[in-house]
């Protein structure tokens, strides 16, 4: 009789050999990079041409984490030549490198792939992790097949996933601070899981969502309610009366710095209030990725100087993006756009609306009678070549020349 099949894990590779990331960084740079945008910030981020002022945020664009990832796409498409190459998902939420991913010849997958996606892959197969991560059972489903798997998970995410693992191995429940339906959320919460499956978490979006489990903290309540309310946010088996009793706040580490504090200290408050004082059932680790506060705290900086007007740029889908969003238009009339191409004229822009979820057209947007004062930023995602694009963009609306 033969011997049953055995599917040996594929042999590790080292995509990052100096002649392939020479190619690599040669490909990315022609495709993302921007002399412009490097000589303005060059020179303290502020461009003056005409009667148009530009001035960008000390701190913008692509990340360490999303160049990393990027390199490793790259990569695997000169180094897995002949084989298929797969993507769980989006590399990021920026529809552009997007595009320039998939003109690589790597194929997407959906970023939760059915039994039926998972067998239709091979040991020959290369499989993508993205920037965000990816789940456990999916991760574990695609190694079955015996795929060789690219990694390019962000080492702030994976911070993250090491501090619910430690909750769960406590017996803590990880209070994560996101949207449950992101990809990275999603990727944390089944390591809040731990390895034994005992742990639990619970997603909550904002500080309205954490007073009502501060609430049932304080003063109980309907446990069915609870668990409608927070359908598709909670752990499998979760029960608000138990496991609530200890928890941990974490969070995905683009929200907005200032939410998340909030949040932690309305769940710190209320533990103190039901244990008379104690705090011994709380814990807090302070998971927000430096780059996203970067961009935050830059662009608070950015709004102290005099702006007519604000363009925020990346993928309409970035939680980082959104965030910079929020900050912006407290303060002065914001556009978020995904590209150059959104500004249709000096009278005309399309731009995304983060409360309607629905790209709209503004009018008479860009005044060109009189002096103006643009700032310019963009969340984690977006290449500096979108930005140059949209500063020459400007400018030509607006009548002047570089």
């Amino acid at each position: 009789m033969a011997d049953p099949e055995i599917t040996l894990p594929p042999k590790k590779v080292n995509l990052r050999t100096p002649e392939v990331m020479s190619l690599v960084h040669a490909e990315v740079s022609n495709h993302y990079r921007s002399e412009l945008v490097e000589t303005i910030r060059a020179r303290g981020g502020v461009l003056r041409v005409g009667r148009t002022t530009l001035r960008l945020a000390k701190e913008f664009g692509f990340c360490y984490g999303v160049e990393r990832a990027i390199d490793l796409a790259y990569a695997a498409s000169k180094v897995f030549v002949g084989r298929r190459i797969f993507l769980l998902g989006e590399i990021i939420h920026n529809p552009d490198v997007n595009a320039q991913i998939a003109s690589l010849g790597i194929r997407y997958l959906v970023a939760r792939p059915s039994a039926e996606d998972i067998e239709t892959l091979t040991a020959e197969d290369v499989v993508i992790v993205p920037a965000f991560g990816a789940e456990v059972t999916t991760v574990a489903a695609v190694k079955s097949r015996g795929c060789q798997i690219v990694d390019t998970t962000c080492g702030d995410v994976m911070s993250v996933w090491k501090r619910v693992r430690q909750n769960a191995t406590e017996l803590v429940t990880s209070i994560i601070h996101g949207k449950s339906s992101h990809e990275e959320t999603r990727a944390t919460a089944s390591r809040a899981l731990g390895s034994d499956g005992l742990g639990h978490y619970l997603i909550v979006l904002n500080a309205e969502e954490a007073v009502r489990v501060c609430d049932f903290m304080l003063h109980g309540g309907n446990e069915a309610a609870f668990l409608e309310f927070f359908r598709g946010a909670a752990s499998p088996g979760f029960s608000p009366r138990e496991h609530l009793a200890r928890v941990g706040v974490a969070n995905q580490t683009t929200m907005l710095r200032s939410e998340t504090e909030a949040i932690q200290n309305l769940l710190r408050e209320a533990i103190a209030k039901r244990d008379s004082g104690s705090t011994a059932n709380f814990r807090y680790f302070d998971t927000i990725c430096g780059a996203t506060q970067e961009r935050q705290d830059a662009l608070f900086q950015l709004l102290k100087e005099s702006v007519d007007a604000l363009l925020v740029i990346g993928g309409y889908n970035s939680s980082n993006t959104i965030h910079l969003v929020e900050i912006a238009e407290a303060h002065h009339p914001t556009y978020f756009i995904r590209n150059a191409d959104c500004l249709v004229s000096a009278d005309e822009i399309r731009h995304f609306d983060i409360h309607t979820h629905t790209e709209k057209t503004s009018e008479r947007w860009l005044p060109h009678d009189q002096p103006l004062t643009v700032g310019i930023t963009a969340g984690a995602s977006c290449p500096n070549n979108l930005i140059e694009d949209t500063i020459r963009r400007v400018l030509d609306l607006r009548g002047e020349s570089l």
